[in-house]
């Protein structure tokens, strides 16, 4: 694992950078608004880090610059926009986006705005999130993630976004979760170590992300 400072138009951000042991495969995680790099439900995207470059995954774990609540929307999905950039230069050919909370609804807008393969939202917000935009992902792999005991963000915010996504769209609440997921977290964790491989490395002759 390797820490690093990438560039942005909007200053430096910092990044934990874990490359695949082979393949072009990347998945880029975020947090919520206040930021961090190990993620919810326990540290998830830490251990994601340990168990997914053997399976030809690199994962960037990207830390926002601005830590605020609310989380700045622009800012957040410049940060993220900037992490896809920096594993494209470095021959990355199919991006995940994974983001919890704040960052859920950060994730999808850089899919919106990027040729990324996927993305999925755990325990997301809604706002900052245009209905069109949802749309737009389609028929890229959307995976959204909630607590059915989340009394942050109710679980219904994820339900009203997959109402308005498109083919590709997948839903799962898992029951007695609160916001972190950490009640379920072994669930989440075969969830996200089933999906990804399924959704970068799994797409046939290598196809183009969008």
């Amino acid at each position: 694992m390797t820490k690093l400072q990438i560039d942005s138009p909007r200053g430096p951000i910092n990044v934990r950078w874990q490359p695949a042991n082979s393949g072009s495969s990347a998945v880029l995680c975020v947090g919520g608004f206040d930021g961090g790099v190990d993620g919810p439900a326990h540290g998830i995207y830490a251990d994601l880090a340990q168990a997914m470059p053997a399976r030809g995954i690199g994962v960037l774990r990207l830390d926002f610059r601005i830590k605020t609540s609310p989380g700045p929307i622009d800012d957040g999905t410049s940060d993220v926009i900037a992490g896809i950039a920096w594993l494209e230069q470095r021959g990355v050919a199919a991006i995940a986006l994974i983001g919890h909370s704040y960052g859920g609804a950060i994730v999808i807008r850089a899919a919106a705005r990027s040729p990324v393969a996927a993305v999925a939202a755990l325990s997301t917000q809604t706002m900052g999130i245009d209905p069109e935009e949802v749309r737009s992902l389609a028929p890229r792999p959307l995976l959204l993630v909630h607590g059915s005991a989340d009394w942050r963000l109710p679980p219904s915010l994820s339900e009203w976004v997959f109402s308005i996504a498109g083919d590709g769209r997948e839903l799962c609440i898992l029951d007695g979760a609160t916001h972190s997921l950490r009640q379920r977290r072994d669930d989440l964790w075969t969830l996200l170590t089933t999906w990804l491989p399924r959704v970068l490395t799994d797409r046939p002759n290598g196809a183009d992300a969008a």
